[in-house]
């Protein structure tokens, strides 16, 4: 039956803070008249009103800094546009680095800057002393200025959000609060309200510490956190100039803003702050706060005075402790839901004011036209699931992504929160063998294992080499000249049936999925531009039957995307849970593997991308010869209730070949030698196949499908970027990001890097102009070393794929 409301609007927005008011503000700036934003309280109601509204663009991903200078832009012409005072202050930032780790993080954030052409200047500590004078330099290593940074008032900017929204058409009514919300056939057709019941066309959900109970109410899961947030301002009475530029010292742990009257406002990102109400916001919170916290206060509040000795002399005239969203990974959470056709999602902003400007327009894009303008992968609400927003789960990691606010990212860090949730059936006898455990989308997966009479730990660098680099040596040694078993259970795999299964794969898919049943399939899901989404495996199991299999944290994504092209009477579920997969992998996997099957494994018997059945041991698997390391090798899918005996008779029948357990970042090595992409890095919706390289996976000629338009021009004119490999010998201090040099000019950037133990060399992947792309002589800059660069085919390693389907 259908929902009947008393009223309708076309787009819907729940909650008038910063986001929803910007929200409002371009999609009735883009001609959008019929807007309606419901604030159950008054505008800035909810957190936005005690922000410290401190703006700072450079973050670690291009496409993340660029929605940030998204907002600057936009605060750079709200005030004149609307003739209202938005009190932004461009008076750049300063962010010191206090110890040599941190130095080495804030230089590799601003070669990623140069990469882009972001302004950013790095300072010794007398000159960041010369900008900001209350600095006691001693033990500033350097430090960083952003001079486009600065600061805003938060209840001014959403003030003049919301009337620019309502002077182009956008209404927005205060003193309404959503009770529920009707979902009929995957959309949020209404809304019930304590004023009477709404239709809508699209509903967005800008609630902020109240999203996760609006999103239950509509039965999406939200990862999306409150924790409590301090600060405080000191007395008046300080001699500053207007263009005193805000402060960082995330080492001290404090942030800074001048204040009206010559004061200070501080803040700091403290360890063992409160969750507040055990995730779930009372709808009657409103302009309240929580009694101050002194203890916690300290914590920042010492380090600071250390830094500001001025602090020393004059006092504290106010605290400010209240909620603040943090979502399970302390990112934002934006985008269309995936259990919903119409119900858009952003929140879970902690630095919300800083990136309203820039998120609402994004939002608007997405929801006018189906893409945001740029690629927000980190921010999007598919890298969440419903493990994610269980809220004991949710609590602990939003305290530790709160208290690692500040702390050095290093790379391949690892949470420690919320960990042990979901565990292979090979955990137990992983740990017992030395495996490293990390985390992704819940699962434990063995990162690395420490070997008997090594000293490999877990000591990560950024400009050397990490604690494991010697163990993950070893395990790459075992992949390419011996044989190794890898637990890759945590895969999403999902399972397609129906009538009809073939050809609507076949419309969704860029690959041609024709022929019979037993094989697998490496294929990109491509949006109509071309772009890919998704970057896939799918395994013809039977008559109108196929397993897609992706990433451990790309399956609420790549599941979405399939599922909203899958006609009726054809289904799709998710059997991650049901299937371990073990890979063995290597020269001599297939003498390991013959001995506990009676299946043909020969070349002829079982070619290269063949499934089949086979009885292995005592338990049966489906046989997949595939893989991600460039080797002969087969992936394993067992029922989880067999996977200990599957794998206890590969390690027995190894073992006299030298079998080893290897983890991820073994993978990972051999990926770059052998030019296998990851998506999210190398490939993106702004990427296409061709730019990538992957036009072979590209089937013009089958037929209609997903994107072929775009492709089909893509091709005929020739990609205007490429993606290329670049390697420099022995180890050097790549992560991604890194900057291409030719003639000493930036001319791209490094999407992923990282070292090839086999080849010896550090291998880079990076789109360059297509002009330059066959040229020599590059370059790649990383913390202040140009390193000479030869380009290289795609792939170094088996070019003629000789080893792989040998």
């Amino acid at each position: 039956m259908s929902f009947a409301a008393d009223r309708h609007a076309r787009i819907v927005i729940i909650g008038a803070g910063a986001i929803g008011c910007s929200l409002a503000y371009h999609l009735a700036r883009a001609g959008e008249k019929d807007v309606l934003v419901l604030e159950k309280a008054q505008i800035t109601h909810g957190c936005t009103w005690h922000a410290a509204g401190l703006v700072g663009q450079l973050r670690g991903k291009k496409s993340l800094t660029r929605l940030m200078q998204n907002s600057v832009a936009v605060f750079d012409r709200l005030a004149g546009e609307t003739g209202q005072a938005t009190d932004w202050k461009k008076v750049g930032s300063l962010r010191l680095a206090s110890s040599e780790a941190r130095w080495s993080e804030i230089r590799r954030s601003m070669q990623l800057a140069k990469s882009f052409g972001f302004e950013a200047h790095m300072l010794t500590p007398q000159e960041a002393r010369d900008r900001f004078p209350y600095i006691d330099p001693d033990g500033v290593v350097g430090a960083a200025f952003i001079p486009s940074d600065g600061y805003i008032d938060p209840y001014a900017v959403t003030q003049a959000f919301a009337y620019a929204a309502r002077q182009n058409g956008a209404r927005i009514e205060e003193g309404v609060c959503v009770e529920d919300i009707v979902v009929e056939n995957r959309r949020a057709v209404g809304i019930v309200t304590d004023h009477g019941t709404i239709g809508c066309d699209v509903l967005v959900n800008c609630a902020g510490l109240w999203a996760k109970r609006i999103g239950e109410m509509a039965g999406v899961a939200l990862a999306a956190g409150v924790v409590e947030h301090q600060y405080f301002v000191t007395e008046k009475g300080l001699d500053y100039g207007d263009d005193l530029p805000t402060l960082r010292d995330p080492d001290k742990n404090f942030y800074l803003k001048p204040d009206v009257g010559g004061a200070f406002a501080i803040g700091g990102w403290e360890d063992g702050t409160e969750g507040c109400w055990g995730q779930r916001a009372p709808f009657d919170f409103g302009r309240q706060l929580f009694p101050a916290n002194m203890d916690r206060l300290e914590l920042f509040a010492l380090p600071a005075a250390e830094r500001l000795p001025v602090l020393n002399e004059i006092g504290i005239r106010t605290v400010i402790n209240g909620p603040i969203p943090v979502s399970a990974d302390g990112e934002p959470i934006m985008g269309l839901a995936p259990e919903l056709d119409n119900f858009y999602v952003a929140c879970g902003f902690t630095a919300g004011i800083a990136a309203s400007g820039g998120a609402g327009d994004a939002m608007a894009n997405w929801i006018m036209h189906g893409d945001p303008g740029l690629d927000l992968w980190p921010f999007d609400i598919r890298r969440f699931g419903a493990p994610h927003a269980q809220a004991g789960y949710l609590q602990e990691r939003a305290i530790e992504a709160y208290g690692s606010y500040y702390k050095i990212h290093w790379p391949g860090e690892e949470s420690h929160a919320g960990r042990g949730l979901r565990r292979s059936p090979l955990h137990v006898a992983l740990k017992a063998n030395g495996a490293r455990f990390g985390s992704k989308f819940g699962w434990e997966r063995p990162n690395w294992f420490a070997l008997d009479g090594t000293t490999s730990d877990e000591t990560p660098s950024f400009e050397g080499k990490p604690g494991w680099f010697d163990a993950v040596g070893e395990e790459a040694g075992a992949i390419r000249e011996r044989v190794a078993l890898i637990d890759q259970t945590s895969f999403s795999k999902f399972e397609i049936t129906g009538q009809g299964a073939r050809a609507a794969l076949n419309r969704i898919a860029a690959g041609d999925l024709a022929g019979e049943p037993g094989r697998a399939i490496y294929t990109q899901l491509c949006n109509e531009k071309g772009g890919v989404e998704a970057d896939v495996t799918l395994i013809h199991t039977g008559p109108e039957r196929f397993l897609l299999v992706t990433g451990s944290g790309f399956g609420v994504r790549d599941s979405a995307w399939v599922r909203r092209h899958l006609p009726d009477g054809v289904t799709m579920r998710e059997v991650t849970n049901s299937l371990a997969v073990i890979n063995v992998c290597g020269p001599k996997a297939r003498a390991v593997l013959q001995t506990l099957t009676p299946t043909d494994l020969t070349n002829a018997g079982f070619p290269f991308l063949a499934a089949k059945e086979i009885e292995i041991g005592l338990a049966t698997a489906l046989a997949v010869r595939v893989g991600y390391v460039g080797e002969l090798g087969w992936e394993l899918y067992v029922p989880q209730d067999y996977a200990v005996h599957v794998y206890e008779a590969l390690k027995e029948a190894g073992a006299p070949h030298g079998i080893a357990d290897v983890g991820y970042r073994a993978i990972e090595s051999c990926r770059l030698e052998k030019g296998y992409l990851y998506w999210s890095a190398d490939v993106t919706p702004e990427t296409t196949p061709y730019e990538a390289g992957l036009g072979f996976a590209v089937a013009l000629d089958k037929g209609d499908f997903i994107g072929r338009e775009a492709l089909a021009e893509a091709k005929a004119a020739g990609p205007q970027r490429k993606l290329v490999t670049l390697t420099v010998d022995g180890f050097a201090p790549f992560l991604g990001g890194e900057t291409v040099l030719l003639g000493g000019e930036p001319v791209g950037s490094l999407t992923s890097a990282g070292y090839g133990h086999h080849l010896g060399k550090t291998i880079g992947f990076g789109y360059l102009p297509a002009e330059l792309a066959g040229q020599e002589g590059f370059a790649i800059e990383a913390f202040g070393t140009a390193y000479d660069a030869v380009r290289g085919p795609r792939c170094l390693y088996d070019a003629k794929m000789e080893r792989l389907k040998a």
